[in-house]
């Protein structure tokens, strides 16, 4: 029977995820691992993927999960990887795809090597991780994936990967309506300036000092309050939500670029 709509669900009993096992495509470090720890903390189960067997296994231990590695831009290793994580649990209940990363360029000035590049490491694997963990999520479930700002707002340098990310969300929407007759959920996250292992290394205190000024909310975001947000797409607190991305950005999309002088 249906609950009725004045019925009160038990809201922290809908975080749970006991029971579900899940894949975490990049869980060696950063937002990836942290989203393990988050399905771990919940409940759920986890086959840990990271291209480093180290990183596999250092995330896998720390949360109970089962470590696997490879590479997730060749189809005949994910479906290695998923057919390892049904095998594993018996079963599949979703996925986090947080694989991804830019070497920026000019657009005018990016060859076609870079442009490979930038669609195989951001667009690529989430393609096969949809079409792969579908047809081995028989008792439905939610994906969630991570793109970017940069897919939704222009900046320089950032063509090739920006494309890759809005192309990333086109598919989240394509394939939420696709499997929503499976009982599979499909969404994003799009971060803004994430203070991610990555991230510092290559911008340096001095460039995450700027992303934070930049930011509404004075600083650049954490890798566990990304998590936090894959966490809820896993979740039954989203079962209404499928085909969307949730901007986590500290607040820089809803800023008025000027200022608040008052001559404008």
């Amino acid at each position: 029977m249906n609950p009725s709509i004045d019925d009160t669900p038990d809201y922290a009993a809908a975080l749970r995820l006991d029971g579900r096992a899940f894949v975490v495509l990049g869980a060696g470090q950063g937002i990836g691992r942290q989203a393990a720890h988050a399905i771990a903390g919940c409940g759920g189960r986890t086959l840990c993927v990271d291209v480093d067997p180290q990183r596999a296994d250092e995330v896998a231990n720390a949360t109970g999960g089962v470590a696997a590695s490879g590479d997730a831009t060749k189809r005949d290793e994910m479906e290695r990887l998923f057919t390892q994580a049904h095998d594993s649990f018996g079963r599949l209940d979703g996925l986090v795809d947080i694989i991804g990363g830019a070497q920026f360029g000019s657009l005018a000035d990016v060859d076609d090597v870079a442009w490979d590049r930038e669609f195989d490491h951001n667009l690529r694997h989430a393609f096969y991780a949809m079409q792969i963990g579908s047809k081995l999520m028989d008792q439905g479930g939610a994906m969630a994936f991570v793109a970017s700002v940069s897919g939704i707002t222009g900046a320089a340098k950032h063509a090739a990967y920006g494309a890759a990310k809005a192309g990333l969300m086109a598919l989240v929407r394509s394939a939420a309506v696709e499997f929503a007759p499976l009982g599979i959920r499909v969404n994003a996250v799009a971060p803004g300036s994430i203070g991610t292992p990555r991230a510092r290394a290559v911008l340096g205190p001095e460039g995450i000092a700027r992303s934070g000024a930049n930011a509404p909310l004075g600083r650049v975001g954490r890798p566990s309050e990304i998590a936090a947000a894959l966490l809820f797409c896993l979740s039954d607190l989203s079962s209404y939500m499928t085909g969307q991305t949730l901007v986590i950005d500290g607040g820089v999309a809803a800023k008025f670029p000027y200022g608040a002088r008052s001559d404008y």
